[in-house]
């Protein structure tokens, strides 16, 4: 799965080997129906393998399926951050592990301090937390990621979509269709204001 050339709004989708199905292939195909060009990023450019996560009925942790694989688009360290309208941090198991990529903490901050749109959904949140983003910001995660997200200042809300300026976030993929669309919103108010700017 790759992006022809597209003179439509870039919006950036990270992701890592382990990143979660349907929180990354969710706001994937949404962006492509809202008119934005999604564009997935990981540490390398390169095939990366997704997995399905689910609590099984008797199991008090998450299971672990292979899903579908997913090309990036883009490694970390080529991301040209002013080129982006907004980013989605996708959860899984991945975030545990990218977090410490610099390059993704160079851009992290980026989308945070010009205010452009933010989502992030269940282990998502792992990544804006380590970039010390998240303080004071109410955010939306998985509950077992609600201690990261508190030690890094920032105020657990277990609700399916939790607006705070301009970051929306949800807590699981069983909450993609609150969250997600308000996110979009948000992209095509920043996206008409860009337009009006431009003149």
């Amino acid at each position: 799965m790759t992006n022809a050339p597209s003179d439509k709004p870039k919006v950036l989708i990270i992701i890592g080997d382990a990143s979660e199905t349907l929180d990354t292939m969710y706001p994937y195909y949404r962006l492509q129906e809202a008119g934005f060009q999604p564009v997935v990023a990981a540490p390398e450019k390169r095939l990366y393998q997704m997995v399905m996560h689910e609590v099984k009925p008797g199991w008090t942790i998450t299971k672990e399926w292979e899903g579908y694989t997913i090309n990036a688009d883009v490694a970390f360290s080529e991301i040209k951050e002013e080129e982006y309208a907004g980013i989605m941090f996708s959860g899984g198991r991945a975030p545990e592990y990218i977090r410490y990529d610099e390059d993704l903490i160079r851009v992290t901050k980026h989308f945070f301090e010009a205010g452009k749109p933010i989502a992030s959904v269940c282990h998502g949140v792992e990544i804006p937390a380590y970039a010390d983003c998240v303080r004071g910001r109410k955010m939306a995660t998985v509950p077992k990621c609600k201690f990261d997200l508190e030690v890094c200042g920032g105020t657990f809300v277990n609700e399916a979509c939790v607006i705070d300026g301009n970051l929306v976030s949800g807590r699981t993929f069983h909450d993609n269709g609150f969250y997600v669309g308000p996110w979009i919103d948000l992209l095509f108010k920043a996206r008409e204001e860009a337009t009006v700017a431009a003149g």
